[in-house]
């Protein structure tokens, strides 16, 4: 299993996502709760990622904090199966909440601009040809 997105860890400890975002940190948090099974079905002794999801709540922009989190839970995953094919089912599901990880903010300030102007984030495979900008005399014509 691929471990969690630190941002992802921070940005749903922080409340990103609305009701949706708060939802799926509850899901992780009763997961890690879990009763803790070695792969031997041995139960007991600490639970890794209980002290880590609780320092992270207390400080939710803390990406050192989030990525002790994502250590914890891959540890966990690696020693208990039944916890891994649970985990990898819950960052499904966390990964369709929007976070803001790849927030977009464009802006444009002063002057005059003469060629197309593309606001977004991704633009796989984009050509983009501007034309040239229009002479003065042109300019004054248009007024």
């Amino acid at each position: 299993m691929d471990p969690v997105s630190v941002g992802l860890l921070a940005s749903l400890a922080g409340g990103a996502g609305g009701e949706v975002g708060r939802q799926v940190w509850t899901g992780l948090t009763t997961l890690v709760r879990r009763p803790f099974h070695r792969g031997d079905d041995s139960a007991g002794g600490p639970v890794p990622g209980e002290d880590e999801l609780a320092r992270l709540r207390q400080a939710p922009g803390d990406r050192t904090r989030a990525h002790a989190l994502s250590t914890a839970l891959a540890v966990r995953a690696a020693l208990d199966p039944d916890f891994a094919t649970a985990l990898a089912a819950w960052h499904e599901q966390a990964k369709l909440v929007r976070t803001g990880d790849g927030a977009v903010n464009n802006s444009i300030s002063g002057g005059s601009y003469y060629a197309p102007v593309l606001m977004g984030r991704d633009f796989p495979n984009a050509t983009i040809t501007p034309s040239p900008p229009p002479r003065p005399d042109e300019a004054d014509a248009r007024e």
